[in-house]
């Protein structure tokens, strides 16, 4: 397995196991044993009161500069432009862009299950749970997708908890 591929399923797990852990302490319903999918399938699978849950994720970051910065990634010249030129965009527009991107992209997917909910876990440090409330209303949800609910993890840790930001 390639490394990239390896981390990738890393940080679903992880997104998963906090999101997991969120949901159960905000609703006391059970969610347990997390396994991971084949592409044609969301990124991961559990139980939600004995029931099977699939949970496709995705990580926020503003940008692919971004990401390459938040992940630790060797920076090139040319990210540093652009991670410098976005410094001058208010964050709220970036976060709102960014949000509604992946909205887009992960409502043009079609998977092999009853059940899929999309957490998107926020890694982004500018950006609060509080700020993701305040934009709740222009948040744009395509459709048709095939999410039964969408929630948002407040921050990279988890510690904020969770907004459900559909339905």
């Amino acid at each position: 397995m390639h490394n990239s591929n390896k981390e990738k399923i890393e940080l679903e797990h992880l997104a998963a196991k906090l999101f997991m852990r969120c949901y159960e302490r905000n609703t006391g319903k059970h969610i347990r044993h997390i396994w991971h999918n084949d592409p044609i399938r969301p990124d991961v699978s559990c139980m939600l009161e004995g029931e099977r849950l699939d949970i496709e994720i995705a990580h926020l970051y503003g940008s692919e500069e971004e990401a390459m910065a938040i992940l630790g990634r060797n920076l090139t010249e040319k990210t540093r432009t652009t991670l410098h030129t976005l410094k001058d965009e208010p964050a709220e527009e970036r976060l709102l862009r960014s949000l509604n991107r992946i909205l887009e992209n992960k409502a043009g997917k079609h998977y092999e299950t009853k059940r899929v909910w999309l957490v998107i876990r926020n890694t982004h440090p500018a950006w609060r749970q509080e700020d993701i409330k305040a934009l709740e209303h222009l948040i744009t949800m395509p459709v048709p997708h095939a999410f039964e609910k969408v929630w948002i993890l407040g921050d990279i840790e988890g510690i904020s908890g969770i907004v459900r930001l559909y339905p």
